[in-house]
């Protein structure tokens, strides 16, 4: 069952009590809506997690060899969101497992601490590597450009101070494919960061992507995987997961006593690092749970019959609008790269006497708000996103523009 095929009107509302209004979400499981409703089984096991005690290093351990099995990885960690993700892989890629590295974060003075990624990947979210203390180098890749081209634009802006590569998804595509830019970073011996946070669906990416070579990539889980709203995972090399875990974990512990100790006789650490750069980030028993049953059910999901019901949603809003004097819909696959998502472009014609603005305001001010995906808005259209969509909602979102461009 998706996660908003529940039928609204039999759930209490805990939101009227804040006087909070409550959206027709066809933005898609975005961070500032609230991301995915999670499903009976998700929050069952949530709600079983939070009655007992656990060591969250045990647990986040054991949950790591459940991300590897499902990614093909050799290990993977459980973090509040694939921002977090981002920001504990580049503190990872710079400290490894020196603790004393770890406990100056970000203070990176005295080793590398430069990451080379394409000029059309820097976007807002270079925020969450710089926050780790890292520097930021870009180069120029043509779209085809070869291994050896690749290689050459890297070699151009190497200095003593990088340690790494990143490679960003975005929701349009852009730059050199992840392959290419894998086999040229691994070439010169430069491990990779990737943020691929957009990059589910499809499901396939989930072990396509790391079975490239990369190093660390980072996933969303409380989008498109149904999981907490708080929640993504890093999935990659075991040292550098493993630096992950020390830099997120409370780590007030004893030496002598603490539950890694064999990490410190066996030599692998100096020390029990102090509470690291990912103190902020910490993740609640109940989350790792939830963003575990979560992801199992994304991977035994059918979804044949998701996109089938998508098709479904965006085929009944573009026949209701079709012949609605302002308004134009073109139903495409998402225009943001290979997903197998169908969505609905919303342009307005000159039919329509307000502007994308004012709709986008107008629709947004009704007692229960319809909302778009705004990003192309200056580009002069909106997306429909039919993935947290259900009937009632489609069947809402139809009469709001009506009502929005009768009514200019």
């Amino acid at each position: 069952m998706a996660p908003n095929d529940v039928n609204r009107s039999k759930r209490t509302n805990p939101y009227d009590d804040l006087q909070v209004l409550t959206l027709v979400n066809a933005a898609g499981p975005v961070t500032r809506y609230g991301g995915s409703c999670l499903n009976p089984r998700v929050l069952k096991a949530m709600e079983e997690a939070t009655h007992s005690y656990v060591r969250l290093d045990e647990l986040q351990l054991a949950a790591g060899r459940r991300l590897a099995e499902w990614t093909g990885a050799e290990a993977g960690y459980i973090t509040t969101g694939a921002a977090a993700g981002l920001t504990l892989g580049a503190a990872a890629l710079m400290a490894g497992l020196d603790v004393d590295r770890m406990d100056r974060l970000p203070d990176t003075t005295g080793f590398p601490n430069e990451f080379i990624l394409q000029e059309c990947h820097l976007s807002d979210y270079d925020h969450c590597l710089r926050a780790s203390g890292a520097r930021l180098r870009t180069v120029t890749c043509e779209v085809m450009a070869s291994v050896e081209g690749v290689r050459d634009s890297i070699r151009s802006v190497l200095t003593e101070k990088t340690c790494a590569t990143a490679y960003v998804f975005r929701t349009n595509d852009r730059g050199v494919s992840l392959e290419i830019w894998v086999r040229a970073s691994k070439s010169m011996g430069l491990p990779i960061l990737v943020d691929a946070s957009v990059r589910l669906p499809p499901v396939e990416n989930l072990r396509r992507i790391p079975a490239t070579g990369a190093d660390l990539v980072a996933f969303s889980g409380g989008k498109a995987v149904g999981g907490p709203q708080g929640t993504g995972f890093v999935v990659g090399r075991r040292d550098l997961v493993e630096s992950v875990l020390l830099q997120n974990q409370d780590m007030d512990v004893n030496a002598e006593t603490w539950f890694l100790k064999d990490w410190l006789t066996s030599g692998k650490l100096q020390r029990p690092s102090t509470n690291g750069i990912g103190r902020g980030f910490k993740v609640s028993k109940e989350n790792i749970v939830g963003l575990l049953v979560a992801l199992e059910e994304y991977l035994q999901r059918d979804h044949q019959a998701d996109v089938a019901r998508w098709n479904m949603i965006i085929d009944s809003i573009a026949a209701d609008l079709k012949e609605v004097p302002g308004c134009a819909l073109e139903k495409v696959f998402d225009p943001g790269g290979p997903y197998p998502v169908p969505v609905c472009i919303f342009r307005l014609t000159d039919e329509a006497r307000l502007s994308l603005v004012e709709f986008v305001n107008g629709c947004s001010s009704h007692k229960r708000p319809v909302l778009f995906e705004e990003g192309p808005l200056e580009e002069g259209y909106l997306i429909i996103h039919p993935t947290c969509l259900s009937e009632e909602d489609a069947s809402e979102l139809i009469r709001t523009v009506r009502r929005v461009l009768a009514l200019c």
